[in-house]
């Protein structure tokens, strides 16, 4: 309804997130990093600029103003739309190269529309359409492939959409770029994926630099030790006896410098001081230049001795024969075995090619690989340097292990592969690459393999895009919003075939993920893709999205509620359902009526599961029910923890919805027993800050959860046994020691028992773990939380 009260977004998230970045530019002292922090500050800048003006508002799914929702948005962390537009870009080398030679009368008030509008010429086309016969373009941006459908589409005498397109896009063809990046090496189609394209893990090999205090260690190495062996040696001539050397005690035995003055010894003197000057001038700065070092000792001394030892007051004479007691002691008389040895293997180091210059031999490696491709072996990269291949760089020399972890982001292969060598490290991460190989699934649907090529590239681009914050049920835009996609409906069948890889793709993709990262939950982003794979195979999961509490409005949408069916059917009787008290399946057959007459079935347009709510609501006071304004972020996560209980976080849907509940239970005792692993490891390391703890116990919560899951799918013997085995895991003392009463509860549970309505064990011990509380979590030790408030709340 219009009249309905509508959530808004603080800038307070923003004004931080400025700051921080404010702060990095002014005190970092690597000049790189300090234009990174620049370049957020402007970011943020930009934000707060347009939450001020109006122009931005930050949670709607249209937060420019005056601009459609499928335009490609700059999106910083946090969600927050800066206002700027991805496709608005300067023209590459190619385009201004292309804009050239465009004849004088092609229209456009700008240089981006004069390209824009001849490349929906007759010319302009068939150049389009021949790079996508030849695979020969690249789609970085969704926008990028719209005059390729325009093009496709008036080839095919489809003149009508494809006017209609144009009509849609002629508003910002003055700024934004509707057209692909041309490539001269045909694009590779398959299913192996990659995590970065190999131009962008060239770009930092390439620009890499050997940090300052490496360059230093060097030029004392080459420059200022020889030059300091042939001082001491200078004075050690002067010396009448023995040279001074420093006995157990550290007193000072031996010769007296500037006794004995050899003949050549002013000219070498002066020599001396020449190179010094020279070195001094080349690369200043280091410990030569301390005044109480040996070496500014013996310097300095030497610049006002002039072969006669009048010159030099006692004081300076014995600074002299101190130094030269320092270094012979330590380090051999010059040109003694001790100190030649020593000179050797500094000489050894100083030899040794840095890491930046075996960097610039890798960037030259992957030079030779189309820059927005991957790497079909890595082998070739990561083998030893050749003769010939760098002047820098000794033939031979092996190209350190973490040069070779950061090429293997561009590593081109199965995506099984990538998390067996550790690539993909997370959910979020094989979210990222996933849609390589999902686009292609969605693309199946397309008869036309040229369209079916810019349909797959323009899919991945788009998932490339950034999620927005969003406010009061808004959605993500979707795929076939974007106008050239929608324009292609008709073209898409869909086959038995297509549905059938689709279905395959995703519960590979489900086992992967269990079996990869079993202590994790689904991140949205894979949740998203998920979703589509789903959709593409004909399958409805009701698959939900983790809400952040900040923002968490107090609704649900009815998929929660159908999320919460399939869970409690599926999951009846089994130890997840008894652990946390899951209602009945039939709870959930039909809405329960609206409670009063505030509450309606329909909430900013969208139908609510208000059933669904409440009993989040009423199951969330087990975490505490301090009611003090300041935890509605803890009572909101508190609410949203009892939705992802009752769901499973997808769980349940993905596996018996795909039918993988065999294929689970040969998994689950191994998946289990790893997630509680975790859950040990984590929660035994130290507790040292206040919100990151929060964060720890909310993560092995959910970590707590995704095992019970999996014990659910083992006999009940197997349970008790993992059990046991985690309570022998867990230490006597420190944080990880709470657990204890953590599994306790689990336990009894598995014993038949059960929590009462505050999560404790009824006729036992032990308690049930939830990751949210509202006040201090009963795993936090006594006092922490009163210190922390005590900060918070000091003016």
């Amino acid at each position: 309804m219009s009249d309905e009260p509508r959530a808004t977004a603080s800038s307070s998230y923003a004004m931080g997130q400025l700051w921080r970045a404010m702060e990095a530019a002014r005190s970092s002292g690597d000049r790189a990093t300090r234009a990174r922090a620049g370049a957020k500050v402007e970011r943020w800048q930009a934000v707060l600029s347009g939450m001020a003006t109006g122009h931005l508002a930050v949670g709607s799914r249209t937060p420019v103003a005056d601009t459609p929702a499928w335009v490609t948005l700059e999106v910083v962390p946090g969600g927050f739309a800066t206002g700027r537009f991805v496709a608005e870009a300067p023209l590459d080398a190619a385009e201004c190269e292309r804009l050239a030679s465009l004849p004088a009368d092609v229209p456009g008030t700008t240089d981006r529309e004069r390209l824009n509008l001849w490349y929906l010429s007759d010319e302009g086309q068939r150049e389009l359409l021949a790079a996508v016969a030849s695979t020969r373009f690249q789609v970085v941006v969704p926008e990028q492939a719209a005059l390729l459908v325009v093009a496709w589409l008036l080839e095919n005498d489809h003149a009508e959409p494809a006017l209609d397109l144009v009509a849609e896009l002629r508003p910002l063809m003055h700024r934004l770029r509707f057209t692909p990046t041309l490539v001269a090496v045909p694009r590779p189609a398959g299913v192996a994926v990659r995590l970065e394209p190999v131009a962008t893990v060239a770009e930092p090999l390439r620009a890499a630099a050997t940090p300052e205090q490496i360059a230093m260690m060097g030029r004392t190495l080459h420059t200022w030790h020889p030059l300091y062996d042939r001082l001491v040696a200078l004075w050690c001539e002067t010396v009448d006896g023995e040279l001074p050397t420093l006995d157990p005690n550290g007193r000072v035995t031996g010769g007296w410098p500037c006794q004995v003055w050899p003949s050549d010894w002013l000219e070498r003197r002066r020599q001396w001081l020449a190179d010094y000057a020279a070195a001094d001038a080349q690369s200043p700065g280091g410990r030569h230049r301390h005044p109480r070092s040996n070496f500014a000792r013996l310097r300095t001394t030497l610049d006002r001795v002039d072969g006669d030892a009048t010159l030099l007051a006692p004081r300076d004479v014995g600074w002299v024969r101190r130094a030269l007691a320092n270094t012979t002691t330590a380090h051999g008389a010059p040109g003694s075995e001790r100190r030649a040895a020593l000179r050797v293997a500094q000489a050894a180091i100083a030899a040794a090619p840095t890491h930046a210059a075996i960097a610039h031999v890798v960037a030259a490696r992957l030079d030779r690989h189309p820059a927005d491709g991957g790497l079909p072996a890595l082998a070739p990269i990561a083998q030893d340097v050749r003769p010939g291949e760098s002047l820098h760089v000794a033939p031979g020399t092996a190209v350190p292990a973490h040069i070779i972890r950061k090429v293997m982001r561009a590593l081109e292969a199965p995506v099984e592969d990538l998390v067996g060598l550790g690539v993909i490290t997370s959910g979020e991460v094989l979210a990222r690459v996933l849609p390589q190989i999902s686009s292609q699934v969605l693309a199946a649907n397309i008869a036309d393999p040229d369209l079916a090529a810019v349909y797959a590239q323009t899919y991945a681009a788009f998932r490339r895009r950034r999620s927005l914050l969003l406010l009061n049920l808004e959605h993500q835009v979707q795929f076939d919003e974007l106008p050239w996609v929608g324009a292609l409906s008709p073209f898409r069948t869909r086959t038995r075939e297509a549905a059938d890889t689709a279905r395959q793709t995703l519960s590979q993709t489900t086992l992967l993920t269990m079996s990869a990262f079993p202590h994790a939950i689904l991140p949205n982003p894979l949740v998203r893709e998920m979703g589509a794979l789903a959709a593409q195979a004909e399958v409805k999961l009701p698959l939900v999205e983790e809400v952040a509490a900040d923002i968490f409005t107090g609704t649900f949408t009815v998929k929660w509620r159908h999320s919460a069916r399939v869970a409690s059917g599926a999951l009846d009787g089994t130890l997840y359902a008894r652990y946390y008290d899951l209602p009945a399946a039939s709870t959930w057959e039909a809405p329960a009526p609206p409670p009063s007459r505030r509450w309606s079935p329909r909430r900013w347009g969208k139908e609510i599961a208000e059933d669904f709510a409440q009993l989040c609501r009423v199951r969330a006071v087990e975490a505490g029910d301090d009611q003090r304004r300041r935890g509605f972020v803890a009572r909101n996560g508190a609410v949203l923890e009892q939705s992802q209980i009752l769901t499973t976080h997808n769980l349940v849907q993905l596996v018996h919805g795909l039918d993988l509940d065999e294929r689970l239970v040969h998994l689950a005792p191994d998946l289990a027993e790893r997630s509680l692993t975790w859950v040990v490891q984590r929660q035994s390391q130290p507790w040292r800050e206040w919100h990151s703890t929060l964060q720890m116990l909310k993560n092995t919560a959910y970590a707590w959860r995704q095992a019970v899951f999996y014990l659910s799918f083992c006999p009940a013997e197997a349970q008790l046994r993992a059990i046991d085995q985690f309570m022998s895991t867990l230490p006597a003392e420190g944080p990880a020691a709470g657990l204890r009463a953590v599994a306790d509860g689990l336990a009894h549970v598995a014993r038949g028992g059960r929590f009462d309505e505050r999560g404790f064990a009824v006729g036992g011990t032990g308690r049930r773990f939830l990751g949210w509380s509202v006040g201090r979590h009963w795993l936090i030790p006594n006092g922490m939380f009163e210190r922390a408030s005590a900060r918070v709340n000091r003016p």
